[in-house]
């Protein structure tokens, strides 16, 4: 499962910074301020409606495939996503209440899952992850990232509003401004002849990692693990790429840095656990998240968090206990602190208490 994904994959930090400035691209009705992509993907779809570009991907879970002609007459919002994202996994409760909210009054809410990391381009792992997660509504699986191209899109998540009429309407990158994109769809609903009143945040919860984002305390950004795209990494020796290698914490770890201990095989997209091993990071988030996985199928890899060389207590996250412990057990997001008191800088030590941990990124929220 190691195919190489590094010469495609693209980073979700650049639109998260513009996400927390508010300066993310919108554009609700009227023309389009699209970048040259953008432009592109318009002027490809003047003879041919966006929603053909569906049929470029496959396979489709929780129902047939769909294109124009399947969705003629309905609203449309086409969502980027990927379940190993965090910032993914936040919009599924909004995704959700939208489809139940106005499925029966004529909007269909699609799911692209076009994969970051090479497990999320399997079948097998994609309709787990929507059973663990409820998703419910139609989902197409863009492994080869042909529907991304399509629509000129460079983000995780990504959301286009599309009218019954074929014809785009709205884009919105990143997390927020859904009670924007709620008026877009009552209006193109035509439910609302004055100003639309969206559905209250309130209503619209989550748990765990989909759970509201508190980017107020949020001064760590996305690392990853692999060498295709490591990065703030301060081992003394630095990474050996493709080989097993016995590593060392630095003396001292400044913020945002991190390291590994122990036996670690350090590959482009992921680093493997050799044994008894260890990553660390100094991060200042009040949530923090690891993309983890086993390295062989049905081989569940014990691990501990440590926060301050202690066990996390009431700051552990949704897939550990407040001793820390917790299980590895499939390729995906694991949400392994959510600090319960004032956000602070702090020290997490992941410990592999097995080998055959594979590493690939940390998120923060």
């Amino acid at each position: 499962m190691s195919r190489s994904t590094s010469s495609d994959r693209l980073s979700r930090r650049g639109w998260l910074k513009g996400a927390t400035a508010g300066l993310v691209p919108l554009s609700l009705g009227g023309a389009l301020a699209m970048p040259s992509a953008r432009t592109a993907f318009a002027r490809a779809f003047e003879t041919s409606p966006p929603l053909n570009a569906l049929k470029l991907s496959g396979p489709w879970f929780n129902g047939p495939p769909l294109d124009a002609a399947a969705l003629r007459g309905r609203v449309v919002v086409v969502c980027f996503w990927t379940y190993s994202c965090i910032n993914s996994l936040r919009v599924l409760r909004y995704l959700r209440a939208w489809q139940t909210r106005y499925g029966e009054r004529g909007l269909t809410v699609v799911g692209v899952h076009t994969p970051e990391f090479a497990f999320e381009t399997e079948a097998l792992n994609v309709r787990q992850a929507l059973k663990d997660l409820d998703v419910r509504f139609p989902v197409v699986l863009d492994g080869d990232r042909r529907i991304w191209s399509a629509f000129g899109n460079d983000a995780w998540p990504a959301f286009y509003v599309i009218g019954a009429e074929g014809r785009l309407h709205g884009h919105v990158d990143g997390e927020g401004r859904y009670d924007q994109i709620e008026r877009l769809i009552q209006k193109l609903l035509g439910e609302v002849p004055g100003p639309a009143v969206p559905m209250t945040l309130s209503v619209v919860t989550g748990v765990g990692p989909q759970a509201a984002p508190n980017f107020r305390d949020l001064d760590s950004g996305e690392t990853y693990v692999g060498y295709g795209q490591a990065n703030a990494f301060v081992s003394p020796g630095g990474l050996r790429r493709d080989v097993e290698q016995s590593y060392h914490p630095p003396r001292d770890l400044p913020l945002n840095r991190w390291s590994l201990s122990g036996g670690w095989n350090v590959g482009e997209e992921f680093a493997t656990s050799a044994g008894p091993a260890a990553v660390t990071h100094r991060f200042h988030a009040r949530d923090l998240h690891m993309v983890l996985a086993p390295s062989a199928q049905n081989r569940p890899v014990r691990i501990r968090v440590r926060l301050d060389g202690r066990e996390p207590g009431p700051d552990h996250g949704w897939d550990v206990g407040a001793d820390g412990l917790g299980l590895v057990d499939r390729p995906r997001m694991y949400q392994l602190v959510r600090q319960a008191r004032p956000v602070a800088d702090r020290t997490f030590d992941l410990e592999a208490l097995d080998p055959g941990l594979r590493a690939y990124s940390f998120t923060f929220g």
